[in-house]
């Protein structure tokens, strides 16, 4: 039996109203930027050592976090899932800063964003936690339309596009493909593991782990002498690091109390959107009839995965 006292308490739900609608909207729109922040500093920061000077930052705001809402330190059966936990963020976040610097800003965007029909479709064929119906599993087949039209797209020939910063390949959209099911794989494993550890503790400890093995990976494999910090770079790397890692998290919890995970996620089929119009003006990523497909297909499959799953109740020992 899991040791609930460990763990978050069950949120009061509440109606979605005004102001929770319009934070939720924010931070859907500030998230649509990371890929475009992570784009900007992983060109003058090494892509493992972006990672592990983001989650420094994030721990830093955690330390902050959990002094004041829940506890520090790990017991002794929970070193384990927060050994996991880290390790999946190492993997995901690399793939993801490898991935994004070998493509562009509006690819890594929605590639990312598929972590949502990984998500259910691993609750679905293999936990068996939530059982899609018919327009769910419409979704999936939509948003794989979409996946596969920027595949294509990155296999074939470059063509050359005018204001382009980035051009994609298909090495980083695989990565960034594969960045998108480990954070799918993350986010069901961490469901399970904030039922004996408590959620900030957890992301606390996973930060740290994270970090260690950045720097590891980064002293083996990178030169510490490419890095370039530019005003530019340095905001981008603020960005992600204390905006999407710090704001955003503290946003989503505040959220995540009030109301149903399920009625928050429904707003994440506008993350796609304002990440590729993101793209589109900071880094000068074309919004080619493709592209535009592409992301039709993604946020349409996003939406009709979460707004059909946002009418499922709530069970008792769900943990956002």
């Amino acid at each position: 039996m899991s040791d609930r006292s460990a763990g978050d308490d069950a949120p009061h739900v509440q109606r979605l109203g005004p102001l929770s609608a319009s934070l939720a909207v924010l931070t859907a729109m500030l998230w649509g930027g990371t890929a475009v922040g992570s784009r900007i500093a992983v060109d003058a920061i090494p892509p493992l050592a972006l990672g592990g000077l983001r989650f420094a930052m994030a721990a830093v705001f955690m330390l902050v976090w959990c002094r004041m809402r829940s506890p520090l330190g790990l017991k002794r059966p929970q070193w384990r899932p927060a050994i996991l936990c880290g390790l999946l963020l190492f993997f995901q976040i690399g793939t993801f800063n490898l991935g994004t610097e070998h493509s562009t800003a509006s690819h890594a965007t929605l590639f990312i964003n598929t972590f949502v029909f990984w998500v259910a479709a691993i609750e679905h064929f293999i936990t068996r936690d939530h059982r899609l119906n018919t327009r769910q599993l419409l979704g999936l087949i939509v948003a794989a339309a979409g996946v596969v039209i920027l595949v294509l797209q990155a296999a074939g020939p470059a063509a050359p596009q005018t204001g382009q910063t980035d051009s994609a390949t298909l090495l980083g959209d695989l990565l960034l493909l594969a960045s998108g099911l480990l954070l799918a794989i993350k986010i069901v494993y961490t469901k399970r593991a904030v039922r004996t550890i408590h959620s900030g503790t957890l992301i606390l400890w996973h930060d740290v782990i994270g970090i260690v093995l950045f720097s590891i990976a980064s002293a083996a494999w990178e030169d510490p002498r490419s890095i370039s910090l530019t005003r530019e770079s340095g905001l981008a790397l603020l960005y992600v690091g204390v905006v999407i890692s710090g704001f955003c998290f503290a946003a989503q919890a505040w959220l995540l109390k009030r109301h149903s995970a399920s009625a928050i996620s429904v707003f994440s089929f506008s993350t796609p959107v304002f990440g590729v119009t993101a793209a589109v003006i900071f880094r000068g990523d074309v919004l080619s009839p493709w592209l535009f497909a592409s992301g039709l297909c993604v946020a349409a499959g996003i939406a009709l995965v979460t707004i059909d799953h946002s009418n499922r109740a709530k069970s008792p020992d769900e943990t956002p």
